[in-house]
C-alpha cells in the first residue's frame, strides 16, 4: 500500500489550448482522474462506494501552475492524502515533467464524503479511512 500513488502518461494533443500548451482544465481533469485511480488501488473502488452508499465530492480545489506542459510530453502525476476528518480529506498532487524532474504544478483538492442517496456529509466508513497512510508535511515530495 504506497503512501504516494504515481501516474505517467504522454499529454494528447486535446489537451493543449489555444496558447499552445495544456489548458488548466486537464489538469482538474487529471486530479480527479488520478484520485480515483489511488482510490481504486487502495480498494476503494465504486463497487465499494456502492455498497456504503457513499461517493466523495470536491468542496475545492486549488492549483499553482508553474511551468507549462505540452502535447507529446510524458507528465508524472503523484498524489497522496495528508488528512482525514471526519467527513473530509485532503488530498494533494504534484505534476511533474520526468526528463528533469522539475514540477509543472501543484495541487490540492478538499473532498467531502457524503451519502450517495441524499448528498449529505457523513462520517467516513472505516473501510475508506483505514484503506490510507496519510502522509505528513515532512514526508511530501
Amino acid at each position: 500500500m504506497p503512501k504516494i500513488f504515481s501516474y505517467s502518461f504522454i499529454i494528447p494533443s486535446e489537451a493543449n489550448d489555444e496558447n499552445g500548451h495544456v489548458n488548466n482544465v486537464a489538469y482538474v481533469q487529471w486530479m480527479q482522474d488520478v484520485a480515483t485511480m489511488h482510490s481504486d488501488a487502495q480498494g476503494c473502488t465504486n463497487e465499494l462506494y456502492h455498497r456504503l452508499n457513499s461517493s466523495w465530492i470536491v468542496r475545492s480545489h486549488n492549483i499553482d501552475y508553474l511551468k507549462p506542459a505540452f502535447a507529446g510530453d510524458e507528465i508524472e502525476i503523484q498524489t497522496w492524502v495528508c488528512s482525514l476528518k471526519r467527513a473530509s480529506s485532503l488530498r494533494r498532487y504534484r505534476f511533474i515533467n520526468p526528463k528533469d524532474r522539475s514540477v509543472l504544478a501543484r495541487a490540492e483538492t478538499d473532498w467531502v464524503y457524503v451519502k450517495a442517496d441524499t448528498g449529505r456529509p457523513c462520517k467516513i466508513d472505516p473501510q475508506v479511512s483505514e484503506a490510507f497512510i496519510l502522509v505528513s508535511p515532512e514526508e511530501e515530495p
